[in-house]
């Protein structure tokens, strides 16, 4: 029996130094303070968790007999039912499958959806770490009423904003920066949407220079701070919705230890609208060139994501200006959440599964072992090459994911079918390198204008000097006109100068209005059967 008991013992001792490492491990993690919450062990594997919300059918859909287009069976996949016809008039359905981390349907409340999404970033965030939460769709697809929330339903800010004050520590603070970028440009929301500028320092780290830090010591306070730079964020009608974000809204909440060192950091991107550029293609210029910097910043935020995904050398921070300001959301101690939204309507069906594939590409981009590098390189962004279109002989549509490609002038929002005929293409690449050019020149006709002003009221101000001396008689009447001549010549030489770079700017002007004429004729020519 003792003889027993002794081998039963050393095998047990033996069976604990071999497996309890691997037991400890496995408890280690489902009892971190991550472990407890829905979604957490997805986002303790990985940098990047991508989640889609499904909105339900609202009042107008079902005046107008759309109905529910995506189906799911599990919590992670879902599949769209596209209605199709052919040119024969005859109706048929084509199927797409997608795969995701957490899949959450119409039922679900902004609470269930924050306790899945947001709230294991709250955790990331008081551990000292770099949290952020992505809103990305269609326009009309919910994102505003995730981050936001309604009357009596707290959305994502909301909800956050309540658990991080019952959560931290009486002695540290909070403090709140929201700012949007529209057109390019930057904008404080609660500085009375003054212009700011994202500036690098000597380390490549990102600043913004002039945005304004509130310390705020309840959610109260900190959803009065977001409301009131809600209502000066932009917004525009476009063939997609009335009322549309036309800009990237950004709140970061910035958690700082006693004295006002900081601490950790959680952040909410409320993603501009995304929308072919066919929607905007027959909008004002304005609405076109808004259009086209929304997509284009978030294609460079997809390309960011897989250069880090891919571990590459250069990765295109400075691709957008989103992308530049958002450096360090993916870089050193972070983790991300991008919510995609998606409308369940037969009629929007196409920028569904562009919301969709968009996501599945992110999705597509985490490496096997889902991390990035801590400190990617950064080097100066390489010109791209013009874009090549290569004839294609007509093929039937695949489901799942599709590459990506420009429609009616401008970079997708999402992954839409590729435009295989090379004169289109080439008008489209002409099309978007004169919008460039237009986005660029805008800042310095505004400058060259300014300085314009500042020069000609120098000029008033000594014609008035000029007057006043002849007034009192101090100056003779030659030279008076002799004076006033030579100010009158620089006054009429600095308008001749503002109307010649004037001139050039309109030229520009004209020459995207014909080619996006252009580009909408040539596209409509193509989609007609037998062309």
């Amino acid at each position: 029996i003792i003889f027993s008991l002794l081998a039963f013992s050393l095998l047990w001792y033996n069976f604990v130094l071999l497996c309890g490492p691997f037991f400890l491990l496995l408890a280690a993690q489902f009892y971190s303070p991550l472990g407890f919450l829905p979604g957490a062990r997805v986002m303790a594997a990985s940098r990047i968790m991508v989640c889609v919300r499904k909105r339900p059918l609202n009042k107008s859909e079902l005046a107008h007999g759309d109905y529910d287009v995506v189906e799911s069976s599990c919590p992670t996949s879902l599949t769209v039912v596209e209605p199709k016809v052919k040119y024969d008039l005859t109706k048929y359905t084509e199927r797409h499958q997608f795969t995701f981390d957490i899949f959450l349907d119409q039922a679900e409340s902004n609470r269930e959806v924050y306790s899945k999404t947001a709230q294991p970033l709250l955790d990331v965030a008081l551990q000292g770490g770099c949290a952020t939460c992505f809103a990305y769709g269609q326009t009309g697809s919910g994102k505003t009423y995730t981050m936001l929330g309604q009357s009596g339903n707290l959305g994502l800010y909301g909800l956050a904003a309540a658990e991080l004050f019952r959560r931290l520590d009486p002695q540290w603070g909070v403090q709140v920066s929201f700012f949007e970028i529209y057109a390019g440009k930057l904008f404080d929301l609660l500085n009375d949407r003054r212009k700011i500028h994202a500036r690098a320092d000597a380390k490549e780290n990102v600043v913004i220079q002039g945005l304004t830090e509130h310390p705020v010591a309840s959610p109260e306070a900190l959803m009065a701070l977001i409301d009131a730079g809600n209502r000066e964020r932009a917004s525009g009608c476009t063939a997609a919705n009335a009322d549309s974000s036309r800009s990237h809204a950004i709140l970061h909440l910035h958690i700082k230890k006693p004295g006002g060192k900081k601490h950790g950091k959680l952040s909410f991107i409320d993603l501009a609208g995304s929308e072919r550029g066919a929607d905007t293609a027959h909008c004002d210029r304005q609405t076109r060139m808004e259009g086209a910097d929304i997509n284009t910043s978030l294609l460079a935020l997809k390309e960011c994501i897989r250069a880090l995904a891919l571990g590459s050398k250069h990765v295109p921070f400075r691709g957008s200006k989103l992308t530049s300001v958002l450096k360090d959301s993916f870089t050193g101690k972070s983790r991300a959440v991008m919510i995609a939204c998606m409308s369940p309507s037969s009629a929007n069906c196409e920028h569904t599964l562009n919301t969709l594939r968009y996501a599945n590409r992110v999705k597509e981009l985490k490496t096997e072992d889902n991390a990035f590098p801590p400190t990617p390189v950064e080097e100066p962004p390489a010109v791209p090459a013009a874009p090549q279109a290569k004839p294609q002989k007509p093929q039937k549509p695949k489901t799942g994911p599709q590459p990506p490609a420009a429609v009616a002038g401008r970079p997708p929002a999402a992954e839409e079918e590729p435009v295989v005929d090379a004169q289109v293409a080439e008008i489209i690449a002409k099309h978007q390198k004169i919008v460039d050019c237009i986005m660029e020149e805008e800042e310095d006709v505004l400058l060259f204008h300014r300085a314009h002003v500042d020069a000609k009221v120098d000029l008033i101000r000594q014609e008035l000097q000029v007057m006043e001396t002849l007034d009192k008689g101090k100056g003779t009447v030659d030279e008076y006109v002799s004076r006033l001549d030579y100010l009158l010549a620089q006054q009429i030489q600095l308008i001749n100068g503002v109307r010649d770079r004037l001139s050039q700017f309109q030229n520009h002007l004209v020459e995207e209005e014909i080619l996006n004429t252009t580009v909408i004729r040539t596209t409509q020519r193509r989609k007609q059967p037998g062309s």
